[in-house]
C-alpha cells in the first residue's frame, strides 16, 4: 500500500516552517475565516489560486471545476456560492479562467471526448455565438479569445443566479470580475467587465467583448 510519505513529510515541513515565521499563524487561522474573495477558477493543477494572487490561506474561498463554469444547474458551485455571498459576505467574485484551457480546447474539437462533453456543451455553444468571430481570427489565436469568452458568459451567468441577484437587490456590495490568468507569464489579464448590479451588465458585457482580449490581438 502506498502511503504518500513524501507528501505526508512535505506537510510537516511546510507547518513547522509557517511556525518558525509566525508562531500564532495556525491559532489565528483556526479562529475564524473572513475572506473578502470568491475565486470561481479551473480545475488545472497549474492555477493555484492563493499564489496567483500571493494571498495566504482564509483571505480568499475558492472553487474549481473544469473550465471554471458557473452552471445554474451545478448545486456544487451553486452552494459554495451561497455560503461565500450570504454567510461569508463576501465582496468580489473573480472568475478566472487561463490560457491554454484543456476544457475549452476538447470544446473545440468535434470529436467526441466521452462524459466530459456533456460538461463542456455550455463553452460549445459560447463558441457557436462567437463563431464568426473567433473564424475571423488567426488560427494561433482562437483558442484564447474563447477561453476569454467563456470567462465573460460565466460572469454573466454568474450575475443571473438568484444568489447574486438577491445580494444585489438588499443593497449587499458584491462585484463580479472576469479575468485570464497566463501560464507562460504568471499574469492575470483583466477582460474589462466588472458588474456591481445586474442593470450594469448588459453593458459591461458588450464592451467586454467588443474589445479585443489580450491574447486575440
Amino acid at each position: 500500500m502506498t502511503t504518500l510519505r513524501n507528501l505526508l513529510d512535505n506537510n510537516r515541513r511546510w507547518s513547522d516552517r509557517i511556525r518558525r515565521d509566525d508562531p500564532h499563524f495556525f491559532e489565528n487561522l483556526a479562529k475564524q475565516q473572513t475572506p473578502k474573495y470568491l475565486w470561481i477558477g479551473c480545475s488545472d493543477s497549474r492555477v493555484p489560486a492563493n499564489q496567483i494572487i500571493d494571498l495566504p490561506p482564509g483571505e480568499v474561498f475558492v472553487h474549481r471545476n473544469i473550465s471554471n463554469l458557473v452552471l445554474h444547474s451545478d448545486m456544487n458551485c451553486l452552494s459554495v456560492l451561497q455560503f461565500a455571498v450570504d454567510v461569508l459576505k463576501v465582496e468580489h467574485i473573480m472568475i478566472t479562467g487561463h490560457y491554454g484551457c484543456g476544457g475549452v480546447k476538447a470544446a473545440m474539437d468535434p470529436k467526441p471526448h466521452g462524459l466530459i462533453d456533456n460538461w463542456l456543451r455550455e463553452i460549445s455553444g459560447t463558441l457557436e455565438r462567437h463563431r464568426a468571430e473567433i473564424d475571423a481570427l488567426p488560427e494561433a489565436k482562437r483558442h484564447a479569445r474563447l477561453c476569454e469568452l467563456n470567462v465573460m458568459q460565466q460572469v454573466d451567468n454568474m450575475a443571473h443566479t438568484t444568489i447574486v441577484r438577491e445580494a444585489w437587490d438588499r443593497g449587499q456590495q458584491l462585484e463580479v470580475h472576469g479575468w485570464c490568468y497566463g501560464l507562460e507569464d504568471g499574469l492575470i489579464h483583466d477582460l474589462g467587465i466588472d458588474v456591481a448590479g445586474i442593470g450594469a451588465l448588459p453593458g459591461a458585457l458588450q464592451a467586454a467583448i467588443a474589445r479585443p482580449g489580450p491574447r486575440a490581438t
